[in-house]
């Protein structure tokens, strides 16, 4: 639908051309005339089509160009228009609430169905229409709108001025952009809205396989691609999609009508102009095609003549979206009370009455008019007032002007007359204002009114011809649950049928049976196959397994080791007894802290052995339980640092044997290098070389929760996923590392001479430790699932009673079971025995 009006923001300097002689500004080419004016304090302006296209004549350039002549009358429709545009102006001037004190009038132009006759009339709009420039030109009240249908060619030609444009029949959605049309209103929705309401009526009705029609111009075009954004959000598919002109041959019409009966799909969607759309009607009705379920665009969803005409009868059922319809009371007062008396001198309103009338004023005999004849007998489109869609939005386009300029007298009490501001264009974008009607107008940051719809269904008249049924709505400005509302137990379809029709590419696949996409083909079209084992459907979020009998979706099992389970509470049990055990020795070491078998090698180090060993059994829980992004990064880090920490201690330990047997002989002062201070510090820095590796890990790849989906068929096996491999190794390296200099150091220190030589009792815990994390590796590889966190958690367990055992177990029997060799004669005593 192509047809805007144009609303000027100041006073347009009159274009005319000086004559070198005679010095008077004459206007060249011929001027275009309106054929209704009323001149006022503020003209609106306006171009509507009353005939048919003018005549196109090859202009040979060598005199004065004749005027343009334009054909028939042929548009009740654009009559009735200027009729409500007159009707809308009057209605404000006898208001007294909205721009007081001052007149609208009016000078509407014909623009012949032409583009440059209309650009003709625009540039006669507003630069004026004398020959001649005269003293009191400039002073005359300016026209200061335009109503036109034209194309997108017009809209640019008057680009370069600067105008306030609206329209109330423009519905492209390419003028929303407002980088190309920063001063482009309207009040009728745009496209975009329509094409998205469509395809959700499509979806709503569970219709996923269709075909389109459209014109082969900017309606359809942005209109079906719109639609088929939309369409594939929604799932629908779209076997084909046609493009028609009124223009073609009769074979491009032939083409298309095959494409349909070809078509498997039972829904055609015809975004298309009236004109586009007359042709192919004409050759579907002359081959008799039926059973198609037709929903259509607001261009012709509505168009009665279609409804009247008993060739078309195959468009009932149609469905579609229409501009919402609207009373306006005293409107067919006013249009059947026009006559030709009003203005006997106006050609345009004896055309008018001569065409409706079918008679002539120029003839003496019969069927000549004589005036007395009645509108308010007739029922035509000129009279008929129950479809008044698009004259609703010329109605409320008037009204946002009046609006506009009532806002800017009272925000700057500008003189009507003399100063026409230029900031109307800043007072038309935040215009709202509600009319008789109840409608709330207002724009959008793109010149767009909120689209309403009405949901329109074809059905049969008690004549036979077919009317429109309201049988539901579409508000954009509603919430996505609410905006679209359709009373479906209302409704006929195809056929004048009461049954539901269908049109899918491929019919749901029955229990037991799944999708199988066809080759080359959309989503929608595919074929039914047998569940095979180990089929999985995640449509919505969820991961489903299929039952035994293959008919019905079962959620997947979701494996993890839990605190719920056996294996999870005997490994807490473990991991707890080992904390206790750990308290306990270290309450006792505590208690008899002063004795020589605890004082012995640095019983500071035996303590933060003892509380790293209690870090150990305590880190074992966070590999138990639902793995989360949190605990994922605690448990490998924490395993990592409270090893690291305690096999310090215990390598602090065996340096300080070491180094205390060679503080024995003459002249040796090693002691010295390696006192409680430096132990500390050893503790420290290798800790602290592992803390910069966790980091690092955690910073580049840290572990996070993964769902294993590939190692079993039939159920998930949620796990941490590493994220780096090699941060992971390098942390169970380092550790290793310290493992392996720790028990060759306690090794080479095992037959020291002394009565308790500590040296012994670290080596066998070296040796199980690191026997434990040997076999880690090959076990922790081949554990499927939730038993591969079983296996690092025994290895921790294992490793740390170790540890506890070998190291405190016989200081810890001394104390209790042979307290007599708990001094520190017995401790320096040497031993008779020379090997383990």
């Amino acid at each position: 639908m192509q047809e805007y009006i144009f609303i000027r923001v100041y006073i347009y300097t009159k274009v005319h051309i000086a004559c070198k002689l005679s010095q008077i500004c004459r206007l060249l080419g011929q001027p275009a005339l309106p054929l209704l004016s009323a001149q006022k304090d503020i003209n609106i302006g306006a171009i509507f089509s009353f005939h048919k296209s003018a005549l196109l004549k090859i202009q040979p350039f060598t005199s004065k160009p004749k005027p343009t002549i334009c054909g028939s009358f042929n548009s009740l429709r654009g009559f009735k228009y200027a009729q409500t545009l007159i009707f809308t102006i009057e209605e404000i001037n006898n208001s007294t609430q909205l721009l007081p004190g001052v007149s609208l009038g009016y000078k509407i132009y014909d623009s012949c169905s032409s583009i440059s006759q209309t650009v003709l009339s625009g540039m006669s709009l507003m630069n004026g229409y004398e020959e001649t420039l005269s003293d009191t030109s400039c002073s005359r009240p300016p026209a200061i709108g335009m109503f036109m249908k034209i194309t997108l060619f017009v809209i640019y030609s008057f680009f370069c001025f600067v105008f306030l444009q609206i329209s109330h029949f423009a519905t492209c959605a390419c003028l929303s952009n407002r980088k190309r049309f920063p001063s482009f209103f309207r009040t009728i929705p745009s496209d975009y809205y329509q094409s998205r309401a469509l395809a959700q009526l499509v979806k709503h009705f569970g219709w996923t396989w269709v075909g389109t029609v459209r014109s082969r111009g900017d309606y359809g075009n942005n209109g079906i691609a719109a639609f088929e954004e939309t369409a594939k959000q929604e799932g629908i598919c779209i076997e084909y999609s046609e493009a028609i002109l009124s223009t073609d041959p009769k074979e491009q019409f032939l083409k298309t009508l095959e494409v349909i009966k070809k078509g498997t799909a039972r829904v055609v969607l015809a975004f298309v102009a009236v004109g586009d759309f007359i042709p192919l009607l004409n050759v579907i009705a002359q081959h008799n095609i039926t059973g198609i379920q037709w929903v259509g665009s607001e261009s012709w969803i509505t168009y009665r003549t279609f409804a009247e005409t008993k060739e078309y009868s195959f468009l009932s059922g149609a469905v579609g979206f229409a501009i919402a319809n609207a009373k306006l009371v005293g409107l067919r007062e006013f249009l059947v009370n026009v006559h030709p008396d009003q203005e006997p001198k106006n050609e345009l309103l004896k055309e008018f009455w001569e065409t409706v009338f079918q008679c002539s004023f120029r003839s003496n005999r019969s069927g000549g008019c004589t005036g007395s004849e009645k509108l308010a007998e007739l029922q035509n489109e000129y009279t008929d007032v129950s479809e008044l869609r698009i004259v609703n939005k010329v109605y409320t386009a008037v009204y946002a002007i009046a609006h506009t300029l009532h806002n800017e007298y009272k925000s700057t009490e500008t003189n009507y007359v003399s100063d026409f501001s230029s900031q109307v264009l800043e007072y038309m974008r935040d215009v709202r204002f509600t009319v008789k009607t109840g409608e709330e107008i207002f724009f959008d940051s793109s010149g767009d009114p909120a689209a309403r719809y009405d949901l329109i269904n074809w059905q049969p008249a008690d004549d036979g011809s077919l009317q429109f049924k309201h049988v539901g709505f579409y508000d954009s400005s509603l919430s996505s649950e609410q905006c679209l509302q359709v009373i479906q137990e209302h409704m006929i379809w195809a056929g004048n049928s009461r049954q539901f029709p269908v049109s899918v590419c491929s019919e749901s696949c029955p229990p037991g049976t799944r999708k199988a996409v066809q080759k080359g083909r959309p989503v929608c079209c595919y074929d039914c196959i047998l569940c095979a084992e180990g089929e999985i459907n995640n449509e919505t979020g969820k991961i489903y397994w299929s039952n035994d009998g293959k008919d019905k979706c079962v959620l997947k099992v979701v494996e993890f080791l839990s605190y719920t389970e056996i294996m999870g509470r005997v490994l807490c049990i473990f991991s707890f007894f080992g904390m206790l055990l750990t308290a306990i020795v270290s309450f006792l070491f505590y208690l008899h802290k002063e004795t020589p078998i605890v004082r012995a090698n640095n019983s500071e180090l035996s303590f933060l052995l003892l509380f790293s060993l209690s870090l150990c059994f305590l880190c074992s829980l966070t590999f138990i339980g639902r793995p989360t992004e949190w605990s994922c990064m605690l448990r490998h880090t924490a395993f990592g640092i409270t090893f690291v920490l305690c096999i310090s201690c215990v390598l602090g330990k065996t340096i300080v044997v070491l180094m205390a047997f060679r503080a024995t002989l003459p002249g040796s002062n090693v002691m010295k290098w390696f006192g409680p201070l430096q132990q500390r510090l050893s503790v420290v820095s290798l800790s602290l070389i592992q803390m910069i590796i966790c980091v690092l890990w955690l910073t580049i790849s840290p572990p996070i929760p993964y769902m294993n989906l590939s190692y079993y068929r039939e159920k998930i096996i949620l796990e941490c996923n590493l994220g780096s491999a090699l941060g992971f190794w390098a942390v169970l390296g380092y550790t290793g590392l310290l493992s392996i200099l720790c028990f060759i150091l306690a090794f080479l220190a095992r037959k020291l001479p002394d009565n308790f030589n500590e040296a012994k009792f670290i080596t066998f815990s070296m040796l199980i430790f690191c026997a434990v994390w040997i076999t880690f590796i090959p076990a922790y590889i081949s554990s499927p699932g939730k038993f591969t966190v079983a296996v690092q958690i025994f290895a921790i367990l294992a490793s740390s009673f170790g540890l506890l055992f070998c190291i405190f177990a016989p200081k810890c029997y001394i104390i209790l079971l042979k307290p007599e060799k708990n001094t520190k004669k017995q401790m320096m005593g040497k031993s008779s025995s020379k090997a383990l």
